[in-house]
């Protein structure tokens, strides 16, 4: 039966679209009447941010050859924006508002409302209370975006949430210019739907900062690689968003950036110059990574000469973080640190333990269940992914991409191996992911793809005319005539396979 004739003239998408905003202003009135600024600002910066946004993704799906890019971009941002709703459910519900958030909330409306009367013609002095780089530049940030938005706390998980995406974008971005041949669709799925990459970078905090800054860093990187301009101003400012906030971060991206260059495909026609820029090139990001260094040794407050350093800022990262029920190495007493060492022969336990830990026997909560389900999923991700990972030594050679992606993987699990906590590293693995999840788009073999070719048969439905072959030929059964010669007419006899549907048991 069809709808009545006066259903069919219902314009249903205005119906649709009109009753969603309808509900929208019914719940943005009752919660202006019913709770604070600090919840109902995030129904004024939710439309906001998806209203700056979507043009963007529309322009960027528009130079993008693959199919239906749009729809997925508009679904990834969306759902990196709702994260930020549970996110800070966990941090205010479930931990009762101990987390770094609030802090960065309570300290960011106090300079934005210092923002809103100052008097710039008069001078321009604010005192933090702590030294800028760490946690008080994040404080300037959470400043900068209430002067905007207004001291709304949901709304500030939504901004960073909104920043976080970003970054997500410019890794994948990233990918396609440095490394066209890779699987990108895989890559956008797996880079824009991972778990931890939604869910951690979605807070108030450093982790969506440094997710959007290393994803200008990386997308920098991948335009110097491929002779782009403006590779150098998306490398200077992502580096300078990392180091005021955690510069051993950018130390590791700066080196993994130099071998990258180092190894990075020659043109077939090489100016006079050619080499003499490379050797520039190499010595500034050289020197950049030597003032990285010794901002580190600022950020930690360490002495000594850069091996005595290191040592220090790993022993006290190892010591700060043997705390809480999911410590891994016991500290021998309160004020020391676990031991560990920086052995190269332990790198493959480290990079186990950093990328896929907690394994679901070391879950001690619900939370790290989860987050064992999912280090487990990935682990089986990457034995799956052998045939691809077996041409990671010859792709390191021709793509210098992949050369600095596994640099920095492994120099990230190097250092951050001396965590000795599994719920901080759960948080701290979402600044590495982007770039290990790069090898799992690594494109199969070319002989493993003309197997899987040859072997898989496309579904009956999806088959063109033709493609299994030619058809038989079919025989076209005539009834005889009545009463013609040869006696009496006979039925045509019935092909096999053609009986009555009773007749099937």
């Amino acid at each position: 039966m069809g709808r009545h004739p006066l259903l069919r003239q219902v314009p249903w998408p205005s119906v649709v679209a009109g009753t969603l905003v309808l509900g929208y202003v019914t719940v943005f009135v009752l919660a202006m009447v019913h709770t604070s600024y600090d919840t109902w600002g995030a129904l004024l910066v939710l439309p906001a941010l998806m209203a700056i946004g979507t043009p963007i993704l529309a322009r960027v799906a528009a130079a993008n050859p693959e199919r239906d890019i749009f729809r997925l971009l508009m679904l990834a941002m969306a759902l990196k924006l709702l994260c930020a709703f549970p996110r800070y459910l966990m941090a205010f519900v479930l931990y009762g508002g101990a987390a770094d958030a609030k802090m960065y909330h309570q300290k960011g409306s106090e300079l934005a409302l210092f923002l809103d009367q100052a008097d710039f013609s008069a001078g321009f002095h604010y005192d933090l209370g702590m030294k800028v780089a760490g946690t008080g530049f994040v404080i300037i940030v959470t400043g900068v975006v209430y002067a905007i938005t207004g001291p709304s706390l949901v709304g500030g998980f939504l901004v960073f949430s909104w920043l976080g995406f970003w970054g997500l974008l410019l890794f994948w971005r990233a990918l396609q210019i440095a490394f066209p041949e890779a699987d990108t669709r895989r890559y956008a799925k797996l880079v824009f739907f991972l778990p931890s990459l939604l869910f951690w970078p979605s807070s108030i905090g450093k982790d969506a900062w440094m997710m959007f800054c290393l994803g200008l860093t990386t997308y920098g990187v991948a335009r110097l690689l491929d002779r782009r301009f403006g590779a150098f101003l998306f490398i200077a400012l992502g580096s300078l968003g990392t180091a005021m906030v955690r510069p051993h971060v950018t130390v590791l991206a700066g080196a993994g950036l130099t071998v990258a260059y180092v190894l990075r495909k020659r043109p077939k026609q090489v100016s006079a110059l050619g080499p003499l820029r490379m050797v520039v090139t190499v010595v500034v990001l050289g020197a950049m990574v030597m003032l990285m260094l010794q901002q580190v040794n600022t950020f930690f407050g360490t002495t000594g000469g850069s091996g005595d350093s290191v040592n220090q800022v790993l022993s006290e990262t190892s010591r700060r973080t043997s705390q809480g029920n999911s410590v891994i190495n016991q500290a021998p007493t309160e004020d020391a640190a676990p031991a560990f060492s920086l052995n190269p022969a332990g790198l493959p336990m480290a990079v186990v333990s950093v990328l896929f830990r907690p394994f679901p026997f070391e879950a001690s909560n619900i939370q790290s269940l989860f987050q064992s389900v999912e280090c487990f999923a990935l682990l089986v991700m990457f034995i799956r992914g052998w045939p691809r990972m077996r041409q990671l030594p010859r792709l390191f050679l021709r793509r210098s991409y992949i050369a600095f992606a596994l640099v920095y993987t492994l120099l990230f699990c190097w250092a951050f191996s001396t965590i000795n906590n599994l719920g901080i590293l759960s948080r701290e693995r979402v600044q590495v992911l982007p770039l290990v999840l790069v090898l799992l788009a690594v494109p199969r073999p070319e002989g493993d793809r003309q197997v899987t070719r040859r072997r898989s048969r496309p579904p009956v439905w999806r088959v063109q005319p033709g493609q299994w072959g030619p058809r038989p030929p079919t025989t076209v059964l005539r009834p005889a005539r009545v009463g013609g010669p040869g006696g009496p007419s006979q039925p045509p006899p019935r092909p096999r396979g053609d009986r009555p549907d009773h007749d099937f048991h």
